[in-house]
């Protein structure tokens, strides 16, 4: 009975416009959520603030998707990677996206008001950012900073949902996140860069040119040096640097996929940062539980 539901055509485009169906974009705001949080709580930070951030982040990141499939809905059939989505192909009406949508955003809403002010302060920026990203694109060729901030605000709610103030950890935790982000979004932008010129959308893969390997090492370099920051901030041990250093092999991997810029290396390099967010949870795992 449910997987006959599951397999309704207007229950599989919903499924598809909220990317439900595609889970590693969540992973990649979720592993540097859920690492924040154990870094503020000192180790487990209750069952309580978990579930608010981990059901948040499924919440939210499929309300964002919506909003960008209803913003982008004239582009994408014109897009070799998004010509199939749902709005592209006329399979789903944009009032039951924004109901789904709604509901997504009232759940974590019903969420964040089990945390405090400053949390709740937060994720409303957190919820303009992500509304203006695909406007972005329209307009400036850092669309991809735009999506870095609206992916790290998890960061800092985090650490005021913990302890109600923010430090320097936070900070440099947020940084190293944003630039992560404009990083491997620009490996994304890359599978749709031929496309994007054609139908004049603008991203840092665009801007970047030629310079677009380059750049996304240097914002890899940068990533892991704030790290580094970070584990030094907060008095970690060389185990979490060793780890560190699996990330940083890693990314080198990155760039091997990305060498000849083909669709299908960009996207595998994109998708494998998952990997990347999965290791940097562990390290604060190992450092704050195994090893405390």
């Amino acid at each position: 009975m449910v997987l006959t539901f599951l397999q309704q055509p207007r229950t599989k485009a919903l499924l598809e416009v909220s990317r439900l169906d595609k889970p590693v974009g969540t992973l990649l705001l979720l592993w540097p959520t859920v690492t924040a949080l154990w870094i503020a709580a000192g180790g487990w930070p209750g069952w309580h603030l978990v579930f608010v951030f981990v059901f948040g982040t499924f919440l939210t990141r499929s309300a964002g998707c919506i909003v960008n499939d209803v913003s982008d809905r004239n582009f994408d059939p014109l897009v070799k990677r998004t010509r199939s989505r749902p709005f592209a192909e006329g399979r789903l009406a944009i009032k039951d996206a924004l109901t789904l949508m709604a509901v997504f955003l009232l759940l974590a809403l019903a969420l964040v008001l089990t945390t405090n002010l400053p949390t709740l302060l937060l994720s409303a920026a957190a919820v303009l950012f992500a509304g203006i990203y695909p406007l972005m694109k329209r307009f400036t060729h850092l669309p991809q900073v735009i999506l870095g901030i609206a992916f790290s605000f998890g960061i800092p709610m985090a650490f005021t949902a913990t302890t109600g103030t923010l430090n320097e950890t936070a900070g440099l935790l947020f940084l190293a996140n944003l630039v992560w982000v404009v990083a491997y979004d620009t490996e994304y932008a890359m599978v749709d860069r031929d496309d994007d010129l054609l139908i004049g959308v603008k991203s840092t893969a665009i801007l970047f040119g030629d310079l677009d390997r380059f750049m996304i090492g240097v914002l890899q370099g940068l990533f892991v040096s704030l790290l580094w920051l970070v584990g030094h901030q907060a008095g970690f041990s060389d185990f979490y640097h060793g780890f560190i250093g699996l990330i940083t092999c890693l990314l080198f991997y990155q760039q091997w996929l990305i060498r000849d810029r083909s669709r299908d290396g960009c996207f595998r390099a994109f998708r494998h940062n998952h990997w990347v967010g999965g290791v940097l949870f562990l390290s604060v795992l190992v450092e704050l539980v195994v090893l405390d």
